[in-house]
This record gives structure tokens, sequence and C-alpha cells, in this order.
């Protein structure tokens, strides 16, 4: 099993009400629903540096993972990497079953990182609900047969039933946002034994001037095609609004029908954290909030090997600032990485 500090009940729980964030002290997490806790996360889980294998990623205890994906045409595949765009340099060993997560070559594709995460899940049922974070470095590359289509499809394939896809939380309903506010996330222990994809544009797409369709839209709107040809189902991600801003940051999409797509968002915590953003509206709403670079809200801390109690007090913090995940270097704190808060300050 894998390293577990809340344990979750098995996933019968039904769907919970959002935003339930003012839990009283002594409250079992794992019936919150999913987007009333704050959970840690590790940046650039899959680099070597950190974990040797991504099942020690896995093993950690953090709430969320972060992989790097490269799409362009100069290499195969949808690759895993930090710096290199043409080939893998990971910690992803394509395990076909446990006994394989940490033995032959890493350096694999997302499909064989996939198949960690899956190989993992068969021996470790039940375990905490793990969001994957993916940085599509360069952006989709449709035209290379590496689209959204052609995503949902790996997903699909590699992980199974223990995605929590898009059509799970719409449940009925016209779209995320609707979902959301109305009926809520599932709690923890319904998301038991899952896994949730959330994508979020690249530095490099982000920084090409003739890349005009990024991943966050470009995803949104094939969520739209789908949800409009009752396909929705199809669908494995969830798009994030990236970089924290005031107000509702949809509305930077020009296109008002992609907006209700996007109940995730991921930006600096020094930005949400700094008094200019309102982070109560997120939680008020149900929408799940990454805070990333954790450390370097002031006073800094060390990005990689705080103290724990400062590491800690960091996540208390941010906790208070309505996180959803906060997310840092901190992969040698394992106690840390487990650590789940009720999101909005109360305890547990």
């Amino acid at each position: 099993m894998g390293k577990l500090l809340h344990t979750l009940a098995t996933a019968a729980a039904t769907v919970g009400l959002f935003a339930a964030a003012h839990a009283p002290a002594g409250a079992d997490p794992g019936r919150l629903p999913y987007a009333a806790t704050t959970s840690v996360g590790v940046h650039n889980a899959y680099e070597q540096a950190k974990f040797p294998y991504f099942a020690d990623a896995l093993d950690s205890g953090a709430g969320m993972l972060e992989i790097d994906v490269w799409t362009n045409v100069f290499g195969r595949s949808w690759r895993v990497s930090h710096s290199n765009p043409f080939g893998n340099a990971n910690n992803c060993a394509g395990a076909a079953h446990e006994g394989e997560l940490r033995t032959g070559a890493r350096n694999r594709d997302l499909g064989g990182c996939l198949a960690d995460l899956r190989a993992w899940h068969d021996a470790n049922p039940g375990h905490r609900p793990i969001l994957i974070k993916m940085e599509l470095k360069d952006g989709f590359q449709a035209n290379a047969g590496r689209g959204p289509a052609a995503l949902d499809a790996l997903l699909g394939a590699r992980l199974g039933d223990a995605l929590f896809r898009p059509a799970d939380l719409a449940a009925g309903h016209p779209d995320l946002d609707t979902a959301v506010r109305t009926s809520g996330w599932p709690t923890r222990s319904a998301l038991a034994g899952r896994f949730l994809v959330e994508l979020i544009p690249g530095t490099l797409e982000e920084g090409n001037p003739l890349d005009s369709l990024w991943t966050d839209r470009e995803y949104a709107q094939h969520l739209r095609g789908l949800r409009a040809a009752g396909r929705l189902a199809e669908a494995g991600a969830f798009p994030a609004v990236h970089h924290a801003a005031a107000g509702d940051p949809r509305t930077r999409y020009t296109d008002p029908s992609i907006r209700p797509w996007f109940v995730v968002f991921d930006g600096d915590a020094a930005a949400y954290a700094g008094g200019t953003i309102d982070t109560s509206w997120y939680d008020r709403n149900g929408y799940l909030v990454v805070m990333t670079s954790a450390h370097g809200v002031a006073p800094a801390i060390d990005a990689t090997r705080p103290d724990e109690r400062q590491a800690l007090d960091r996540v208390a913090l941010l906790a208070d600032h309505h996180a959803g995940v906060v997310s840092s270097d901190w992969y040698p704190l394992p106690s840390v990485l487990g650590t789940v808060l009720a999101r909005g300050g109360a305890g547990l």
C-alpha cells in the first residue's frame, strides 16, 4: 500500500455539498468534498533527482504530482521531460504491474508514466485521490496526432476506471461550472482510488507569438464540442485557467461559451496570498485552486528543504487563503506531502 497520512473510507460515499470548508476540528477529511480540502503537491515530480522512480512519488503521500509533456513534430509520441523537447528524461518505468514499478529502464513517454499510475493503483486500491497536473510545454499538436482527442484516448486506455473524468463531475449538468455550483465535488472518500488530470499551457507555448490557441482554450473548446455531440464521457482531463488574477479570470476568454468548462484555476501562491485577490470567491463556488511556488510567499522559505514546521505553517496559511492544492518542491518531507487540511482555515 502507498503511504497515506489519512485513511480514506471506501468509494461508497455519495457526492457531498461544495465548499464546506469550515469543518469542525477533528472532522474526517474523507467526508469532506474534494474541493473543500487543501492538499500538498510536488512540482515536476517526474524528475529523477526528486524521486528515483515515479512510484516513489506516488508513495510519497502527495496529493498532486506534476508532469511536463512535449508534443512537437520533432519527436515521437508524448515526451516527458523538463527541457529536452526531443526525448524523454524522467523517472517513469512503464510498469505493467507492481513488480515492474522500480525495475527496467526509465525515461519513458507519457504512456509509460500513465502505465506506472495504473500499476501503482492496482497495487493500492482505495488510495488517496491524486491530481496529476500536466503542463503541455509546447501545447497540443493535433496535426501530429497529439491533440485533445488523442490525449483522451491515451488517458482512457492507460488509466481506465481509475480516471475521474469531467463527465463524472458534470453528472447530467450542462457544464462543469453548473455542476460544482449546484451539486459540488464528490467527497474525498468517494474519490478514493481515482486520478484527476489537470491541464495547463506550457512555458514555451505561452511565449510563442505564433501560437494563438493555448492548451486551456483548446481543451475547453474540445469539452464544449464533446458535450454538444453527447460524447462528454470521452473526455479525460480538466483544463485550468493559468495565472492568478483578480475577479473571475475566465473573462479573459472572449468566447463566453467556453468559460463554464473551467472549474480549476492555477497560479502563483504569492499572488493569491497578496491581498488583491478574493480567494474566498473560489471556495464559495466550489472551484479548485492550485497555488504554486508556495515557498515564495513572504516571508520566503526554502524551496526544497525548509524546516518541517515552516512548511506545515505555509500549507496552513494557504489553506486559510482557500488553496485546494499547495505546491512546491518539498519532496524530502513526506509528512508535509501527506497533509490534508480543511480549506478556508478550519482544522481537521
